[in-house]
């Protein structure tokens, strides 16, 4: 089927950063974030998605602060961020840094004292005696009436007021598939008459939902990773897993592919958690895959340890460089000159090791990494390899067809291009 947008230009080797404002600094506010944009310009970011800016609930909250997806007011922002004066002002120091801004839209639900319920209580589903309805155990949130043309369009202009009078660059979709998809379709066809190429995000996955937006959840990828690791999978089953995910997946289909999300880290914990040492070997595997969008959630490149609790707050703790700013740098680096899609093939490798190969016309790249409980020590042979390759990280070159054994420890990754 045809699809009926025009992906943005700039899309396929952007890189997109999470922020959690409440948790990202000491302080949770716009202004205290805004002192960290001259390192992630200089990491190379170009797009940052941050969680919903709005106003919280207050009626049946979780925590003490309760949930950002849990929205009192389309149209502000949260007092504990500030106000929308300072969102304005870091829209146009990220827009002068030649960065994207893209707020999260939680379209399907809203808190108990919305400022809609009052005055348009036929906005949102009611049950038995009139009470309002929550979706599945969410009893922080109650469930809008997408039948209802009021409230769709309602919520269309408030996205409305973020294009044109905030100057934003896109949204990412909460929860994307529990909304019409016509919704999502009409607003697209709206809001790009005000700013062409927005960035269209949806935490979801699916044939239909790609006819509206861009970029999808790579959910696919997060529950095969996590299985591959927890239950020692034979690296047979991640070649199977990138042929029918990535390989031989259709066109336009770029997915967001993450090792970690505001959702992981507070419900199941860290990538070091979940991944242990093989985490920035899955880091880096994102990079290579065709058709990948990968995404830094804020505070990776420190490496943050910590778990960080959902309605409460906490904050990260930022030294002076973060340890891992070289290893990011490099990947977005390495991004910026790499091509979207290409054909992917699987040269020969011992046990335990995955080895890839990526091509599009003269470009190629090769990733290795061992999956293995033991080190691995082999040449890399690729057929139809020219031989000269550099190495991403080593920063130096490296001729495969000198047959030199290579030597990756349990976790250990190469990225070679040219």
């Amino acid at each position: 089927m045809q699809k009926p947008f025009t992906i943005p230009s700039f899309l396929p080797l952007s890189q997109v950063y999470e922020v959690n404002l409440r948790q990202y600094t000491p302080e949770g506010s716009i202004q205290a974030f805004r002192k960290h944009l001259p390192r992630l310009q200089e990491l190379g970011v170009d797009t940052c998605w941050f969680m919903p800016v709005h106003p919280i609930g207050i009626k049946n909250r979780k925590g003490s602060l309760g949930s950002y997806y849990c929205v009192r007011d389309y149209r502000d922002v949260n007092p504990e961020f500030g106000t929308l004066s300072d969102f304005k002002e870091m829209v146009e120091d990220m827009h002068a840094r030649g960065m994207k801004l893209v707020i999260d839209w939680v379209g399907n639900h809203a808190a108990w004292d919305n400022v809609w319920v009052d005055q348009h209580p036929e906005y949102f589903l009611t049950g038995t005696g009139g009470r309002f309805l929550s979706p599945y155990d969410w009893d922080d949130v109650i469930q809008f009436n997408h039948r209802n043309k009021g409230q769709q369009e309602a919520m269309l202009q408030a996205m409305v007021f973020w294009v044109r009078e905030m100057d934003i660059d896109g949204f990412r979709a909460d929860f994307a598939h529990l909304v019409p998809n016509e919704f999502w379709a009409g607003a697209r066809k709206k809001l790009e008459e005000i700013k062409p190429e927005l960035i269209w995000l949806a935490e979801a996955e699916g044939d239909d939902i790609y006819q509206t937006f861009d970029i999808n959840y790579g959910w696919a990828w997060m529950h095969f990773t996590e299985r591959f690791i927890k239950e020692a999978l034979p690296v047979a089953a991640f070649r199977d897993f990138i042929r029918s995910e990535f390989a031989e997946a259709g066109p336009l289909r770029y997915q967001l592919l993450f090792t970690c999300t505001h959702d992981e880290n507070s419900n199941k914990g860290t990538e070091y958690e979940r991944y242990g040492i093989y985490a920035q070997a899955l880091a880096v595997c994102m990079y290579a895959l065709p058709l990948s969008i990968p995404l830094i959630y804020g505070g990776q490149e420190i490496p943050n340890h910590k778990r960080l609790p959902f309605f409460d707050k906490d904050f990260m703790e930022w030294p002076e460089r973060p340890a891992l700013t070289g290893f990011y740098k490099a990947l977005i680096r390495f991004r910026k000159q790499s091509f979207a899609g290409g054909e992917i093939s699987f040269p020969e490798a011992p046990d335990g090791l995955l080895v890839f190969c990526r091509r599009h016309h003269t470009k190629e790249e090769i990733f290795a990494a061992n999956f293995g409980r033991s080190t691995i020590s082999t040449a890399i042979s690729v057929p139809g390899s020219s031989g000269q390759y550099r190495d991403l990280f080593a920063n130096n070159h490296v001729d495969l067809k000198e047959k030199k054994d290579i030597e990756l420890p349990p976790g250990g990754y190469i990225l070679l291009y040219r």
